[in-house]
């Protein structure tokens, strides 16, 4: 077991130290570049999108916003609490300013996954898709021994381990709180989550419409609360930030332990961990949801990265900065404990143990609903899905009672390789995404408030996606 965790723990090493975070930066610019800074020119439209789709669907489809819902549940987790805290702790308030980088060019990258799993989609014959970079590895690349690599790579990652992490992280919270049983806990939330996964992936959209906009709106108004209380410390908080993150202040407010790297580095760690730009896992949301064409959805999910991270972790960020306790050597979810204690009282403690909760859970169910799609590319059979939602079901309550170092760690390893494998893929593939964006755009340019995507105008491309999806 030790040799097998230093073996797993090297190449996590190496994928995220010398590859990944590289990789995915440098995709995000070239995104960026070749769409001419689509996520600013077209950011307004994302959020149009999002209001809009509420309404565009046909009885029993899944609709643009349950899409966008549920790729926010999974994207929304303990990351914008305990990982922006992290950040913090380590490597200063430097950290945050790289975070919003990070995700504004990650912007790009989710516009081209999702707009590709879209494009790529197949047909479930129930009145819903399913898709993601499994399904455009194969009809886009040809290359269905590289999509089952990535399938059993997301499967594992977030079919499994996160949820088990997600259900480690509910109960840390209700045991601080309030003292709950692990075991009670973790019963309960198996209860609360077979009915939604055994309802499928269209299940897990209508219960991610209801909870993720409350969850968020929640959290926001909590943040608002504090940051009007100390609303002249604000622009004093912002430039800490801006100056830390260029070590500008380091030999003035106690900073001086905190270096450029160190800033640099641990903000782009989190911020790519909490929006998931370009790491193929949103992209599996996406796919699901009925639209009139690709762009719509690559849009709200270029959106989604931007609630996620702009909003959500900055949320935590400002929790914490104005309350004044981030060298106070407390890290992760203690940190972010004590900066609302002491802007709120003792309560404060149950209401972020309220919000783990709904935090950790809407990421459970999105989640599955990423790992469902990829174990019917697997193997498409009632029997292999039912086995499946068994083992959700298994890990929820084995995060909830068990330790889980090693198998983090394969996690990590795991999505590290799933990232690997989507950025070249989308990259490969950009030809497709930059058509299918000119087309979006020539639309709107032209009036047409609602595009629509006539795919036998590029016949290079009928030639690829699945004949009964978009003729």
């Amino acid at each position: 077991m030790e040799f097998l965790h230093s073996f797993v723990g090297f190449g996590n090493d190496i994928i995220w130290g010398y590859l990944l975070i590289y990789l995915l930066i440098g995709t995000g610019l070239y995104f960026t570049v070749r769409m001419g800074a689509l996520q600013l020119r077209l950011f307004g439209r994302g959020w149009t999108e999002m209001v809009g789709g509420r309404g565009h669907r046909a009885p029993g489809d899944i609709s643009p916003f349950q899409a966008f819902a549920t790729g926010l549940a999974s994207r929304v987790g303990t990351g914008n609490i305990a990982g922006v805290a992290i950040a913090i702790a380590v490597g200063g308030p430097g950290a945050v300013f790289w975070m919003w980088m990070t995700a504004i060019l990650g912007m790009a990258s989710a516009f081209a996954e999702s707009t590709l799993a879209q494009l790529f989609k197949t047909n479930h014959h129930d009145n819903s898709f399913r898709g993601g970079p499994a399904y455009y590895i194969q009809k886009g690349l040809g290359q269905r021994w590289l999509g089952m690599v990535f399938a059993f790579c997301l499967v594992l990652a977030f079919g499994l381990v996160f949820n088990a992490v997600q259900a480690n992280s509910i109960v840390a919270a209700t045991q601080g709180a309030w003292g709950w049983d692990k075991y009670l806990v973790g019963a309960g939330l198996v209860l609360l989550t077979a009915p939604i996964i055994f309802g499928g992936v269209r299940s897990v959209a209508r219960v991610a419409e209801l909870i993720v906009p409350a969850m968020a709106l929640l959290y926001i108004a909590l943040t608002l609360y504090i940051v009007l209380v100390h609303l002249t410390e604000l622009p004093g908080v912002l430039m800490m930030i801006i100056e830390s993150a260029f070590g500008l202040n380091q030999t003035a407010g106690g900073l001086a332990g905190y270096s450029v790297s160190q800033a640099m580095m641990l903000g782009i760690k989190r911020g790519l961990f909490s929006n998931e730009a370009g790491m193929g896992s949103a992209p599996n949301a996406a796919a699901t949801a009925t639209t009139k064409h690709p762009a719509t959805q690559g849009i709200m999910q270029m959106f989604g990265v931007f609630v996620d991270t702009v909003v959500i972790c900055s949320c935590t960020a400002a929790i914490i900065l104005l309350s004044g306790v981030h060298e106070s050597g407390l890290n992760g979810v203690q940190l972010t404990q004590k900066a609302i204690e002491s802007q709120v009282g003792s309560w404060g403690g149950q209401f972020l143990a309220v919000a783990m909760f709904l935090f950790a859970f809407t990421s459970i169910i999105g989640n599955y609903a990423y790992a469902e799609g990829n174990v019917e590319f697997i193997k498409n059979r009632p029997g292999v899905i039912l086995a499946f939602r068994l083992l959700v079901l298994g890990m929820v309550f084995f995060g909830a009672v068990g330790s889980l170092p090693l198998v983090w760690d394969m996690a990590d390893l795991s999505m590290g390789l799933m990232a690997l494998i989507n950025l070249v893929a989308i990259v490969l593939l950009s030809k497709y995404v930059f058509v299918v964006q000119k087309d979006y755009e020539q639309q709107l340019k032209a009036g047409i408030k609602e595009p629509v995507l006539d795919v036998k105008q590029y016949p290079e491309l009928a030639a690829k996606i699945h004949q009964d999806v978009w003729h």
